[in-house]
């Protein structure tokens, strides 16, 4: 069996370039994988979404399936921000409308193969496809310092394997991080009724206020926000462009997109976290663990007893972690810092395979960490792909 373009992975970035791709008569194009897997298995219930309600669509080429029309049609009260619970909804609404035929079973393997690439299914079948476009999220990221590395799971884990956190009720917990996911997960923690502290390096939290203030400015404050809500005023006209930020030096963009995803929390959080304690201008240096709990020593000499320490330290690109990708393909791709030096539509030097999502970061910008950057990834990979298709 042969195809044109097999897309592997169905959250927001891959939902929408199969939605996209699925426009162009005559294309041939399956997509694999469990939908929303990411958000509805990895992420802990009772989570809220950070992006605003209008940087939160999923993109499909007639603007048929935006979050207007399911909450229309589905007569839910939904504001922002907008609950985990009702977006993972909203993206398998989105899914069995845009794509009802999508292929649940699991990618094992991707090779080069003849005038194209081999893929082999988790129930051993196989066939070829021309181009293969990669939008398998960030799990495989997951950042766990070496500080960390040798100790169980039982005691130290990332804040992306807890789907319920209420598990943790009664327990002594550190949280590591000053981001939202860090921070989010200290609020609910707190409020499953466990004793929880923030241990954060950063000397002081960023909070997410300044764009409600200039927003409330009217029309004005278009010039300094874009709708997608990455980046901070002015840089997020710049950022919600990837054709314009490319144009500028490297090392600009560099700066410009660690600016956009640096740690900080949503506005809603600092009352949800009045009571939890936040030590700021500390790390740990390190931890050992003394019988079913753990001990913290932190850089001032001081030391903590927990019973879980919860890593809320982000992902770290690297897509040779992506375990479906042949040792042939890995060679080939040429990289920077463990991103993909991507080319027009998204495109590796590996000739006919696409990355989308965080993966596309180094190369289009901060805008593909965001689910606002699906409009933007999926027109243009459309766009690139029906090029070469037609010609």
């Amino acid at each position: 069996m042969t195809c044109d373009v097999v897309i592997l992975g169905a959250g927001p970035y891959g939902l929408a370039a199969g939605s996209h791709l699925r426009a162009i008569k005559g294309l041939d194009v399956r997509v694999f994988g469990d939908p929303m897997w990411f958000w509805k298995s990895q992420m802990p219930a009772g989570m809220l979404l950070r992006s605003s309600w209008e940087a939160s669509h999923l993109s499909d080429p007639n603007k048929a399936f935006t979050l207007d029309a399911y909450r229309l049609q589905n007569g839910n009260h939904m504001a922002s921000p907008i609950s985990l619970e009702k977006f993972v909804d909203y993206g398998l609404w989105f899914q069995q409308r845009a794509l009802p035929d999508l292929d649940r079973r699991k990618i094992r393997s991707i090779q080069l193969g003849a005038g194209g690439f081999r893929l082999s299914l988790e129930d051993g079948e196989e066939f070829q496809s021309k181009r293969v476009v990669i939008a398998a999220g960030i799990h495989a990221f997951a950042w766990r310092p070496p500080v960390f590395s040798m100790l169980p799971s039982s005691l130290v884990s990332h804040t992306s394997e807890h789907p319920d956190l209420s598990r943790f009720a009664g327990k002594r917990i550190a949280v590591i991080g000053g981001g939202q996911s860090a921070l989010e997960s200290a609020a609910l923690l707190h409020e499953a009724g466990a004793d929880v502290e923030v241990i954060i390096r950063a000397p002081q939290l960023k909070w997410l206020g300044w764009k409600h203030r200039i927003q409330s400015l009217g029309p004005i404050s278009k010039i300094f926000y874009s709708w997608t809500d990455v980046g901070p005023a002015g840089i997020s006209r710049i950022v919600s462009s990837p054709d314009l930020l490319k144009r500028l030096p490297r090392e600009l963009q560099t700066r410009l997109r660690k600016r956009s995803i640096r740690p900080a929390g949503a506005s809603w959080l600092p009352a949800r976290l009045a009571k939890v304690p936040l030590t700021t201008g500390r790390s740990v240096v390190s931890a050992a663990q003394l019988g079913e709990s753990l001990r913290l020593k932190l850089d001032d000499g001081s030391e903590r007893s927990v019973d879980h320490l919860l890593l809320g330290t982000g992902y770290r690109v690297d897509v040779t972690r992506y375990d479906f990708l042949a040792a042939d393909i890995v060679a080939g791709l040429r990289q920077s810092d463990g991103f993909p030096d991507l080319g027009p539509g998204f495109e590796s030097s590996v000739p006919g395979l696409h990355f989308l999502g965080a993966p596309a970061g180094w190369s289009y910008g901060p805008l593909m960490y965001f689910v606002s950057g699906t409009k933007y990834a999926a027109t243009t990979l459309s766009r690139h792909i029906s090029g070469k298709f037609c010609s």
